[in-house]
């Protein structure tokens, strides 16, 4: 963590929706090299092991739009203790510093992309694959279906559009 000043986590799925953390702003943001996809199994949050639904990760390639949030340097600790217990689970997820840009000024944040070594790591998967598994997918936190449609709809109101996630809840 930054030892002197605020810092800045980058959310592009249910972060954006239910962060769960204190945070004095929150902000759109953009991040480039990386891209919002259905790529990782989901085994405990929105799936079983038996019937594994599907998550967000940041893959290679892209960019990707979301939300940035600004935390409180003296609030650092507190908020990355619980965005490891809730994101770093199986170890599915790379934890990195990114440049992301913010109202147009490029500010390093926390962000978790995909780890393409992991056993959850889905890869690239048809929209019929994709679908099946969100239908499917019930975990501790909930539906799979319903996660694809809360990050849609908040994607909608921030005024952000992702041609394959609206083409997903659609055909859903």
């Amino acid at each position: 963590l930054p030892a002197d000043s605020d810092f800045w986590v980058f959310a592009y799925g249910s972060l954006m929706w239910n962060p769960g953390f204190d945070h004095e702003e929150s902000r759109l943001a953009q991040l480039y090299g990386f891209h919002r996809r259905f790529c990782i199994f989901s085994f405990h949050y929105r799936g079983t092991a038996q019937k594994p639904g599907l998550v967000f990760g940041l893959d290679r390639g892209g960019a990707c739009r979301g939300m940035a949030y600004r935390i409180a340097r003296d609030k650092g600790e507190t908020v990355m203790d619980y965005l490891y217990k809730r994101e770093m689970i199986s170890g599915v997820y790379l934890p990195r510093w990114a440049p992301v840009f913010v109202a147009g000024q490029k500010v390093l944040a926390a962000t978790f992309t995909v780890n393409r070594h992991h056993r959850q790591y889905a890869g690239r998967l048809d929209d019929a694959e994709t679908l099946r598994l969100i239908r499917q997918g019930e975990g501790v936190g909930g539906r799979c279906a319903d996660y694809l449609r809360n990050t849609a709809a908040h994607l909608d109101e921030l005024g952000l559009h992702d041609t394959i996630l609206k083409r997903l809840a659609k055909a859903l």
